[in-house]
């Protein structure tokens, strides 16, 4: 049985456990908190680790041997004790009393297990669950990789799940190709300020062991360096970041006693705790400050768009000649205002080479258009210069003329092949990439200078040149779904900056009072 095999088993069970009000989300998270007991039994008894790191009591024996009401207690009980780290019992001097006993004290798994509690009320739900994960070849699953199997049904939580879940899961061929780009390299230190689900660390480990026959090519001190202080993340929401921990446990990872992924407001005091890294791979959640996470630090350029905010932070924790690619919406390319101030800091500061114009479908978010921003804190020449950074910013555009992407057409590593030889191509030249278009060949990889930039553009980087050839043709536009979230997007972003202007007019008052009635107006279209 295939790891494709083992997740499509494991994913149908969520149609039946859909009569105990489990949704997509809880669901994976209700196979995490099984997963890691099945897994620590399974690794133990296989001899892959020392000793068992869960108590007695707290074992895989302990809920397959039980069925109905006494195993859902039973789960109960574990659960509790594995996020407490604490076990109450009888006083053995006095039957009347109880005793409260730390038997756990492994960070990890008190991080794991912070505040887990099961959202199953049929016991039969329960057992199905530990019976299928029962009839999985563990011997093949571990062969094959278990934290392969693990992000697969993690993608299919983000792709079946209408909203939360596709925000911070980042479509791996996009998150190889730019791994590819970037070439992370053992002894330097990976940051991902958001981290999701741990997606970018996970595939920077996996690239750097494939270059140092997993880290067995290296020193004792640097394996130990790339085992617990190479990758470190920060997650604001404690669910998706126990996915990240556990997913990061399955591909070998550590991290130091917070795990790999710590929990934190990167826009926060936390964020100011993360070390300073050589390189910074994220994709930073869509949507405005109103949601969690919003900006409390004093950045440079006070926002309140989370965005401009990661995007300062990014820069700012990378090391001299440090490396960041980062993806981030359309609107970071154009905001007037204080979103200007902070493309010309960048754009002092670093060295913004490339920038990648990706094609709508490929977030499970429908209609946001995004991009992916490649830049070197420095310079080659001189990686402590913080004037002047960038002469020539090249743009490759991936989203003009390109099919709208989602199941029916599916986003792989062809569609960016083409710009990964532009990003390598030495020296860089417009030949590369071309594409015919009619009669006519246009390239979708050219060059602009900083001095076109600022004198075209007003700084502006919502740089685009390609024709759209289909724009009028009814039969390729996407879906109408699609097309109302882009419209949706664009309006609520146009929406955003009137309202600031109008606070900088001093009209803050006519600005309430149009909020007011368009929320209403939302409200009264909600419940018809």
């Amino acid at each position: 049985m295939t790891n494709n095999d083992i997740v499509q088993k494991l994913w149908n069970l969520c149609d039946v456990l859909r009569d105990d009000g489990i949704n997509y989300s809880d669901y994976v998270t209700e196979l995490v908190l099984l997963l890691f007991i099945k897994m620590e039994y399974e690794n133990t008894e296989a001899g892959l680790l020392d000793k068992h790191k869960l108590p007695e009591g707290c074992r895989w024996p302990d809920l397959n041997a039980k069925s109905g009401l006494n195993l859902l207690n039973e789960y109960k009980r574990i659960l509790f004790i594995l996020s407490t780290g604490k076990e109450i019992a009888k006083d053995p001097n006095d039957d009347s009393k109880t005793i409260e006993k730390t038997v756990i004290t492994d960070p990890l798994i008190l991080a794991i297990y912070a505040d887990a509690q099961t959202r199953l009320r049929e016991p039969r739900h329960l057992e199905q669950l530990i019976k299928s994960l029962d009839t999985i070849d563990w011997f093949s699953a571990q062969r094959d990789g278990l934290g392969d199997l693990y992000e697969g049904l993690l993608e299919k939580n983000a792709s079946e799940t209408k909203s939360g879940a596709g925000q911070y899961f980042t479509p791996r061929p996009l998150i190889d190709s730019i791994i590819r780009c970037i070439k992370p390299q053992a002894g330097e230190v990976i940051q991902d300020p958001a981290a999701g689900t741990a997606g970018f660390l996970i595939a920077a480990d996996a690239y750097i062991k494939g270059n140092t026959d997993d880290y067995y090519t290296l020193p004792d001190k640097d394996r130990s360096f790339q085992h617990t202080k190479a990758f470190v993340g920060m997650e604001l929401v404690p669910g998706t970041r126990r996915l990240a921990l556990m997913n990061c446990l399955l591909h070998g990872m550590e991290g130091d006693d917070e795990g790999v992924v710590h929990l934190g407001n990167t826009l926060g005091l936390p964020g100011t705790q993360l070390p300073r890294a050589d390189v910074i791979l994220t994709n930073p959640p869509f949507g405005t400050a109103k949601g969690g996470g919003r900006p409390t630090r004093d950045f440079t350029h006070s926002t309140s768009n989370k965005q401009l905010a990661f995007l300062q932070h990014i820069y700012g924790s990378l090391k001299s000649g440090g490396r960041a690619a980062v993806v981030l919406p359309d609107n970071v390319l154009f905001e007037a205002g204080v979103g200007t101030d902070i493309r010309r800091d960048l754009m002092h500061k670093c060295n913004l080479h490339t920038l990648l114009r990706l094609p709508t479908g490929i977030f499970y978010a429908q209609g946001v258009k995004t991009n992916v921003l490649f830049f070197t804190k420095g310079t080659t020449e001189n990686p402590h210069q913080d004037e002047n950074c960038t002469q020539n910013v090249w743009v490759y555009d991936l989203r003009t003329n390109m099919p709208s992407f989602g199941k029916r057409t599916p986003f792989t590593d062809q569609h960016l092949q083409p710009f990964e030889n532009c990003y390598h191509a030495t020296p860089r030249e417009q030949k590369h990439g071309q594409i015919a278009l009619d009669d006519e060949t246009e390239t979708r990889w050219r060059c602009f200078s900083r001095d076109w930039i600022k004198t075209q553009k007003t700084d502006s980087l919502d740089i685009a040149w390609l024709k759209d050839q289909d724009s009028v043709d009814a039969a390729s536009l996407p879906e109408p779904d699609v097309l109302a979230a882009e419209a949706m997007s664009e309006l609520t972003e146009a929406l955003r900056e009137l309202n600031g202007l109008m606070q900088a007019l001093g009209a803050g008052d006519q600005a309430k009072v149009q909020r007011d009635l368009l929320s209403e107006a939302l409200a009264l279209q909600e419940e018809q």
